[in-house]
């Protein structure tokens, strides 16, 4: 069988861990516990016909105080890059975070996900935002670890990205 490393990369509390939670073990509980460096969990999947196992590193979210270990990326065949559809600033965050991902291991595949669709009353982040990336290649997708809504198309879009054999993803260009 076939094994792939995918991290889920973002902010802290943007859902990371929930997500992971609700693909792999169908649960999602209120509870917000702050992942500690990483935490790995497996999944068997069929993708296309192909058993794969992938390997979800869940990192601890970035942030001034616990910045991004390079070192937990090596081996990454794609990530997931979480935002969180109610808060503005973890969007530029997560834009931030695929440059630096990107230079530290280069292009893999990679998914956006606005995580808490099911908040959609509180919704920060103007569907004008997600143009530019969207228009550059990205896939960009809604999910809600809390209902399940989007989380096992995400994951699935990941992998068959991750499988298929020379993939061009788009970056963006240098924030600096």
């Amino acid at each position: 069988m076939i094994q792939k490393k995918i991290c889920m990369i973002g902010a802290p509390s943007v859902g990371k861990t929930s997500l992971v939670a609700r693909y792999v073990y169908s649960l999602f509980s209120e509870k917000y516990l702050s992942t500690v460096g990483v935490k790995i969990d497996r999944k068997d999947v069929r993708v296309d016909g192909q058993d794969v196992t992938l390997m979800l590193w869940d990192l601890a979210g970035d942030d001034e105080y616990q910045p991004l270990k390079p070192s937990y990326l090596r081996g990454a065949a794609g990530y997931l890059l979480v935002a969180d559809g109610t808060r503005q600033e973890t969007l530029d965050h997560a834009l931030d975070l695929h440059w630096r991902v990107t230079r530290s291991v280069g292009t893999i595949p990679f998914v956006l996900v606005l995580n808490k669709s099911d908040l959609a009353g509180q919704w920060e982040i103007d569907p004008a935002q997600i143009k530019p990336v969207a228009e550059d290649r990205w896939r960009v997708l809604r999910t809600s670890a809390k209902d399940g809504s989007g989380v096992e198309v995400a994951f699935s879009e990941l992998a068959r990205d991750i499988l298929r054999p020379g993939q061009d993803r788009r970056t963006i260009p240098d924030p600096a």
